[in-house]
């Protein structure tokens, strides 16, 4: 017989993701899909209901490059440039980057690096894997692109210099979940739903879901 943990990461797979316990669940009745387009987590979502993508902002989502693999006609380039998984795409077509972009990206370092006077400063404070291509200076710092900068030296920065932060970027930035959960009343609703750490796994759903599968009925 199959172990039962095996079961359960099968289960972690198969069980949708839910809500974290302090944000609302009825706000899923009116999410926008235009935002919920570019999150990774709400995938299931998404391809539940392809008729309500938006596909520029899918473009940004790193868990629908199947998706947009299959519609190439509806990539909008200028948001797959930040999208860490498409490199392959990206790279395939070089003249379709957008090189301000494609500097939040974090999986484009070897080629900002390559390219050192087409990358945008701006958007560098937006990537996790650039500190070491911006001077980290207070006086000089783009705070609202920082502000979507999940790493931990971002962070630490936005709490730092928390009268700095945009509170309506932050809402999408994942590494920041305590941050917008400690100041619910200033999150921007509609960027939320584009943030991947909203959701979490059910861990009773996969305890059953497993439960179900590993025993002789459920087989």
């Amino acid at each position: 017989m199959v172990p039962l943990d095996i079961y359960n990461i099968i289960a972690e797979y198969t069980v949708p993701p839910c809500l974290l316990d302090w944000i609302p669940q009825y706000i899923l009745k009116w999410h926008s899909f235009r935002s919920l387009s570019a999150n990774p987590a709400a995938i299931h979502l998404l391809e539940a209901n392809s008729d309500k993508i938006s596909w520029g902002f899918l473009s940004f989502n790193s868990a629908a490059i199947h998706l947009l693999e299959a519609n190439p006609d509806k990539i909008d380039w200028d948001f797959l440039s930040t999208n860490s998984a498409a490199m392959h795409l990206l790279e395939a077509n070089p003249d379709k980057i957008d090189w301000g972009q494609l500097s939040a990206n974090s999986s484009a370092v070897h080629l900002l690096k390559a390219n050192l006077g087409r990358f945008c400063r701006g958007w560098l404070y937006a990537n996790p894997e650039a500190k070491h291509l911006i001077q980290i200076n207070p006086d000089e710092i783009y705070w609202e692109h920082l502000s979507i900068n999940p790493a931990k030296w971002a962070i630490d920065l936005l709490e730092a210099n928390p009268d700095k932060i945009d509170w309506d970027i932050l809402s999408i930035n994942k590494g920041a979940i305590h941050l917008l959960e400690a100041n619910s009343d200033k999150i921007n609703r509609e960027y939320l739903f584009a943030n991947p750490a909203i959701f979490k796994i059910d861990q009773e759903a996969v305890a059953e879901s497993a439960y179900q599968l590993y025993s002789p009925g459920g087989n």
